[in-house]
């Protein structure tokens, strides 16, 4: 493999990883969820008794970053993205430095 294809590949690695994670993470959270509602309507287990809602939201939300991680964070601000910014950047700087050299070359 190229050096381009090979990192081309490590990304896509990466990212169906996190994929996975995520989805494996929405499973996990939808019987989690189920199950505290059972041990809560069944058994009577805890006081008050909607205490399940309190956590089931509480899980939501820590699934909610995880999601808003992988599809927008990751998604958004990925090599491409920082490589594009350090060009720009690099562009930037060298504009000045060439119109410092022009306008040292001017005064001369």
């Amino acid at each position: 493999m190229e050096p381009d294809q090979h990192e081309i590949y490590e990304y896509a690695r990466k990212r169906i990883r996190q994929k996975k994670a995520l989805y494996l993470h929405f499973v996990i959270f939808f019987l989690g969820s189920i199950f505290m509602f059972i041990i809560n309507k069944w058994m009577n287990v805890g006081e008050p008794n909607n205490w399940y809602i309190w956590a089931i939201t509480t899980w939501f939300f820590i699934f909610m970053f995880h999601f808003i991680k992988v599809f927008v964070t990751d998604s958004f601000m990925n090599k491409n993205w920082e490589r594009d910014q350090i060009n720009k950047l690099m562009t930037m700087q060298e504009k000045k430095l060439e119109r410092l050299k022009n306008e040292i070359d001017n005064t001369k």
